[in-house]
């Protein structure tokens, strides 16, 4: 009931605020607008961007949340923030039906935590005005469902849709495909692993061919914070003071993230993560290394780390069952089964 409360106190009542009074964050249209650009030239990306609200930083598959705008014209629900909001609640529902599936006693905690994730302010206030990182770790989270019951097929897909919207995601691949190498085998990440990338190539190579000048400009050196134009929505964090007061300070930070990408790599090489908490600690450590020193960074990238810290205290709460064991021979002609009821 708490839980439902900061839901509705959080998120609820200052959406329909804002929407009602028409206050939305800039990438709202940003979205929209790449959508209708999509769907006239077959790239979401305007060549040339020289103004911030020329740049789409955001990868291809984003457009999506953008269509109903595109298709219908300006409205409520064709906003691209109700599509993205929407797409947010679809993905956590998502993670926690498959996190808890079989496991009815589980479902309450499962339930509050998604609860508690959706009314933290990290996370509902982008949500309230219109920000897209809210569903991509959404994404991310279920594929960490996926991969805690070793389903490596639907952890891949996961990765693949969160992996199409932003660059953000990307950094969940190795963490989750080591997981599944530690715990469910080789085949199982290889498996993961290929979807993924498919999902990805899919959507990212089109556009990508179609203009490629275009797409280095808006998703590559703007949202690095290599391009020209500075983002107004960067934060005074530590790869920003870099970049601002020491010379090469942009060249500094990027090297400084090459080290900490590596050092977490190797981390997963010499201690791999066995448990769906552990990876989900080791992808929010990585994921802070990387927004503290980005040169384009801002605050509101802290919706990764402590979403992800959320999560994995519910995995460790919902264990994944062991397989029924056969119950020790007897002498009877085949060993004996536990009851039925004990079975399921």
């Amino acid at each position: 009931m708490v839980a439902l409360i900061g839901v509705v106190g959080a998120l609820a009542v200052p959406l329909v605020w804002l929407t009602a009074v028409g206050l939305q964050q800039m990438e709202v249209g940003v979205v929209e607008r790449s959508a209708q650009h999509f769907l006239e030239t077959g790239t979401p990306y305007l060549s040339h961007p020289a103004a911030v609200r020329d740049f789409n930083p955001y990868l291809p598959g984003m457009a999506l949340f953008g269509l109903p705008h595109a298709l219908f014209g300006a409205g409520v629900f064709s906003s691209a923030r109700l599509w993205s909001l929407a797409g947010f609640v679809a993905a956590l529902a998502a993670a926690v039906a498959v996190l808890v599936k079989g496991r009815p006693q589980a479902r309450r905690t499962a339930v509050t935590g998604a609860a508690w994730i959706a009314a933290c302010p990290v996370v509902a206030l982008p949500l309230a005005i219109g920000g897209v990182d809210p569903v991509v770790v959404a994404l991310v989270l279920l594929a960490l469902a996926y991969a805690h019951r070793g389903r490596s097929v639907g952890a891949g897909l996961a990765l693949g849709a969160a992996s199409i919207l932003k660059w953000t995601a990307w950094p969940a691949i190795p963490v989750i495909v080591v997981l599944l190498a530690a715990t469910k085998g080789s085949r199982a990440a290889r498996t993961a692993a290929a979807v993924a990338v498919a999902v990805a190539a899919l959507v990212v190579v089109p556009p990508l061919l179609a203009d490629p000048q275009a797409f280095l400009d808006n998703a590559v050196l703007y949202p690095f914070g290599l391009s020209d134009t500075a983002s107004t929505a960067a934060s005074p964090l530590l790869g920003a003071l870099l970049s601002a007061v020491l010379p090469h300070g942009k060249t500094i930070a990027v090297v400084l993230i090459g080290v900490g990408a590596i050092a977490t790599a190797m981390s997963l090489i010499v201690q791999p993560p066995t448990t769906t908490a552990a990876a989900a600690h080791r992808l929010a450590l990585g994921l802070t290394i990387a927004i503290l020193l980005s040169p384009a960074t801002r605050i509101g990238y802290a919706v990764y780390p402590l979403t992800l810290l959320i999560w994995a205290r519910c995995t460790t709460l919902v264990r994944p069952q062991p397989a029924p064991e056969l119950m020790p021979y007897q002498g009877t002609s085949s060993p004996v089964l536990p009851p039925a009821a004990e079975r399921f």
